[in-house]
């Protein structure tokens, strides 16, 4: 009897110490458990590339065919990286409320970044809330006012594109008076990309845009590079083909005899040349913008445009997304270009004829990096 209770104590025992090491492997597969949930928590879950990691895309509108190709590509490498990307955008250029709604949606859903092309600085309560959750935001082709609201600025670098076609109509006038059509993007709000890209153009025209803040500021007559000049006007055009047309309209009724239009973009261009042509009067007129889409390099090549600054859209976005995804899985913030306060993406001047000391590329040559259809 003695040594039966012995064994059964031993095995007791035994059957105790089995327990406990279960329960022990139990507790520590919770603990695993919690620590993962507690790491993937959310749509933008760090530390381990095969989580989605959501990221918002706010764009101005999408009627221009320049932000829809930042759509695309943008969800083209969310596709590659694994993000889970909204897209949102105003109904037109200069909507900031539903941009600003898209932005209380981001951070309600835990999104990990915002990737912004502005409608204008009332959307900057918005991010700085966004930053306070803890969200990236990369501002795309426009830097906000002021640009410390984004956490960087993907960007062409707006004022050289206005240069490259300022210097370029310099040199086609020769010597002779420069009658100048300046079609803005807005005359009721201050946008960086607006002021960048006019003065950028009178620099390179080599006028003094006598402001660093807004346009119209510039001497209305004096000399450029090589002549005289007169500005005519400063119209507002939405960025819009109608838009560019009435604009065009408008300054044609204050001088027939404009012969260097200045426009803020390629559809500004397009219904600044339809008005042009309605009134008899586009032969001889340089046409210089701001885009270099696919459409716009045809434009060049048939003569509708004089010269396009090009611009690469589609690599703004896609370089956002990717730098999110890789700072949300625990990667490096991405940084500025060298010498400059954003990170530049690029630019380039295409023009159907070359101008003395102005370098240049065709539309053939431009065309293997256009965008948009």
């Amino acid at each position: 009897m003695q040594n039966s209770a012995a064994s059964e104590t031993v095995t007791a025992h035994r059957r105790a110490r089995a327990v406990g090491v279960v329960a022990a492997l139990a507790a520590l597969a919770v603990a695993a458990s919690a620590c993962s949930s507690s790491s993937d928590k959310g749509s933008g879950g760090t530390g381990d590339s095969g989580k989605k990691v959501g990221i918002t895309l706010v764009l101005k509108t999408l009627t221009n065919p320049y932000f829809v190709t930042m759509k695309k590509d943008a969800q083209q490498e969310a596709a590659k990286d694994n993000v889970n990307l909204t897209v949102a955008a105003g109904n037109k250029d200069g909507d900031t409320q539903t941009q600003i709604a898209a932005i209380d949606n981001a951070i309600s859903r835990g999104d990990k970044g915002i990737l912004i092309t502005t409608n204008g600085d009332a959307v900057n309560a918005a991010l700085n809330q966004a930053k306070q959750a803890g969200m990236f935001v990369i501002a795309l082709d426009t830097a906000l006012n002021p640009a410390s609201t984004a956490d960087i600025t993907f960007a062409t670098d707006n004022e050289q594109a206005g240069k490259l076609i300022g210097q370029y109509g310099a040199a086609r006038l020769a010597g002779k008076k420069a009658v100048i059509a300046m079609l803005d993007l807005f005359d009721n709000q201050v946008v960086s990309v607006d002021i960048q890209r006019d003065h950028g153009f009178l620099e390179g025209m080599g006028i003094d845009p006598g402001s660093t803040t807004v346009n119209g500021k510039e001497a209305k007559t004096g000399s450029y590079t090589g002549g005289s000049y007169e500005v005519v006007c400063h119209q507002p055009t939405q960025g819009a083909v109608d838009g560019g047309r009435t604009a065009m309209e408008n300054c044609l009724s204050a001088n027939p005899n404009i012969n260097v239009v200045y426009t803020i973009n390629e559809p500004a261009a397009r219904g600044a040349y339809a008005a042009l042509k309605a009134a008899g009067k586009q032969a001889g007129v340089l046409m210089l913008t701001i885009d270099g889409s696919c459409q716009g390099l045809t434009d060049v090549t048939s003569g509708t445009f004089t010269a396009d600054s090009a611009q690469y859209p589609g690599k703004m976005a896609s370089l956002g997304v990717s730098s999110i995804a890789k700072l949300a899985r625990g990667g490096a913030k991405p940084s500025v270009t060298s010498g400059k306060d954003f990170f530049d993406t690029g630019t380039a001047l295409v023009a159907k004829d070359a101008a003395s000391g102005v370098t240049s590329q065709t539309a053939d040559q431009a065309k293997s990096a256009c965008w948009g259809s």
